[in-house]
């Protein structure tokens, strides 16, 4: 990680937005329970309270919200119910995943987007180095182009979630964050997101705001709720922050030549963070020994020298790409090569109106 990261992970999950299991196995609380968590999250916004005022937050502020917090147990529900991702857990196939999110819908309301927003998009791309169409990508990946944001009250989630305690010194911040938005001008009837605290266009938890949101627009604000531009600028701006390298493709699919030993190329190294995750990619090497390998990128981009690593989500005979650190910056927005892998397809398909 490059000094940001959207997301801790397996926290905010699927983007922050879980529906009802069918068959969960979650236990409702009892009213009486539920009683007794609601009087012991009151006794702890005291505690909040005076962690935020410590941090500079203004009297104004927590005097609006401090008394005016309700305790949201679904919110702890949904974070409970989060897979962890443990060993030894099956992981499904890619191409199921990759046909409802590269979808022809998502595609062509993003080449809309993109032809609508066509200057703008150019201006932050020659002022960051961050193609107009992976802004796009995210910004279609995360609210389907804003369609939807979350309807959680981000205070009332965030401080349920820190009163619960399974990450409360993570979720506190947020909710100090959160506080702090409304100290930059933001009133509370807006700040609303994910469960989980993802909130606006590009589903930034509260500090990432804070850290990397960007006015997009030149009127003196960054409004990621309701201003594309700004939305979009600030996307560009958390790349730019993980360490994007203009001018260098994500990836490129690959044809793998017959018989391919997997074992030659397999990592032998346990990355710190998102272990699992890369754990499926290859070790690296530059394209040229790719290339000598007999692998054959299927269309131009990358350079020789580039170093790249293979991954085959599905398996021998299905889809292969390589791919660059860039998509390592993909990774850091969340890691999860799912969804990494899907943005920079619908980026590709974005930009040439082709969803292949």
């Amino acid at each position: 990680m490059r000094g940001v990261s959207i997301r801790v992970a397996a926290f905010v999950g699927a983007l922050g937005f879980v529906s009802a299991v069918p068959g969960s196995s979650l236990i409702q609380p009892s009213a009486q329970a539920q009683m007794g968590a609601a009087e012991g999250f009151h006794d702890y916004v005291k505690t909040l309270r005076a962690q935020a005022a410590a941090q500079g937050v203004s009297a104004a502020t927590l005097d609006s919200v401090m008394g005016n917090l309700n305790f949201v147990p679904r919110a702890v529900e949904l974070d409970r119910a989060q897979p962890g991702g443990a060993p030894g857990t099956a992981i499904p196939r890619f191409a199921p995943y990759r046909e409802k999110h590269v979808d022809g819908a998502r595609i062509s309301r993003g080449r809309n987007k993109y032809l609508a927003l066509r200057p703008l998009l150019q201006r932050v791309e020659q002022e960051t180095g961050v193609p107009e169409e992976i802004m796009l990508a995210i910004y279609g990946h995360e609210t389907n182009y804003g369609s939807y944001t979350g309807g959680f009250d981000l205070l009332n989630a965030l401080a349920s979630l820190a009163y619960d305690g399974r990450r409360r010194d993570l979720f506190a911040a947020e909710f100090i964050a959160t506080l702090k938005l409304m100290d930059r001008g933001f009133p509370r009837e807006k700040l609303k997101g994910s469960w989980a605290g993802a909130t606006g266009y590009p589903q930034f938890l509260p500090s990432m705001y804070l850290r990397v949101a960007r006015d997009g627009d030149g009127d003196g604000r960054a409004d990621i709720w309701s201003n594309e531009p700004d939305a979009l600028a600030s996307i560009a701006n958390y790349f730019v922050n993980a360490g994007w390298r203009p001018g260098v493709p994500w990836g490129v699919s690959v044809a793998l030549p017959p018989e391919f030993d997997w074992a030659r190329v397999a990592s032998k190294t346990t990355a710190p963070r998102c272990a699992r995750v890369h754990g499926r990619l290859s070790r690296w090497k530059t394209v040229a020994e790719w290339r000598a390998l007999g692998l054959n990128p299927l269309r131009s981009g990358l350079r020789d020298s580039e170093m790249a690593t293979l991954f085959q989500p599905d398996g021998p005979n299905s889809p292969a790409w390589l791919l660059t650190g860039n998509y390592r910056v993909i990774l850091d927005y969340n890691c999860s090569n799912f969804y990494a892998l899907s943005v920079g397809l619908l980026a590709d398909a974005v930009q040439s109106g082709n969803p292949d």
